[in-house]
Order: C-alpha cells, then sequence, then structure tokens
C-alpha cells in the first residue's frame, strides 16, 4: 500500500504569512526568549532529588518546545506541537501567565 499523499517537512500549526513574520519577528522572538529566561529561573518545588529530576525535565520540555516553535516560525508556522509543549511544561513549573501569554501566540497575526 503506497500513500500518495504530499511529503512535508512543514510542522502542523497556523500558518504565517512571510510579510506578517517579518513584522512580528521581534515580538515573537520576546515572547519565546522571556519563556526560555523564566523556566530557567524556576526552582523546584521541595528539596529532593525526586523534585528537582521532575523540575529538571519540566524545564527541558519548555525550552524543547520554545526550539520547536523557533523552527515553526522560521517555515512560517506556528509549531503546535511546540506550543503546547511549552505550556504544559509553563503550567507544570507553576507559571500559568506565562504559559498563556505563550499560547496568545496562535494570535500573532491577528492583531
Amino acid at each position: 500500500m503506497t500513500d500518495n499523499a504530499p511529503q512535508t517537512d512543514k510542522p502542523a500549526g497556523k500558518t504565517i504569512d512571510a510579510n506578517d513574520r517579518a513584522r512580528l519577528d521581534q515580538i515573537f522572538m520576546q515572547v519565546i526568549l522571556d519563556v526560555q529566561a523564566q523556566a530557567q529561573q524556576t526552582q523546584p518545588a521541595q528539596a529532593s532529588n525526586l523534585a528537582a529530576m521532575f523540575h529538571k525535565e519540566l524545564v527541558t520540555d519548555a525550552l524543547q518546545g520554545c526550539a520547536m516553535l523557533i523552527a515553526g516560525w522560521n517555515q512560517g508556522v506556528i509549531d503546535e506541537a511546540g506550543l503546547t509543549r511549552s505550556a504544559k511544561a509553563l503550567r507544570g513549573l507553576e507559571l500559568p501567565e506565562l504559559a498563556t501569554r505563550l499560547e496568545r501566540l496562535r494570535q500573532i497575526d491577528e492583531a
């Protein structure tokens, strides 16, 4: 059985027009850099090895999601998987406001 669907390397998500991308690049990157910085500044909720392990995993997920978002942005897409991954991790790090701010990137071209 063969799959005749066109192959694409673009991530799933909302497509952003090239003109909008150029105009909004600085705003997008400010949000991403803020997310990265704040995620890296968090501390584990408790002073135990297990808490530290889970904390490190959440920070890693937030940062990897941001990397996915940047890669998608460079291809003209708001990467849905990266957005979901980062937002979930930020909520786990008790940064719900930052997660909401990140999720607003879905509408970045609507402002």
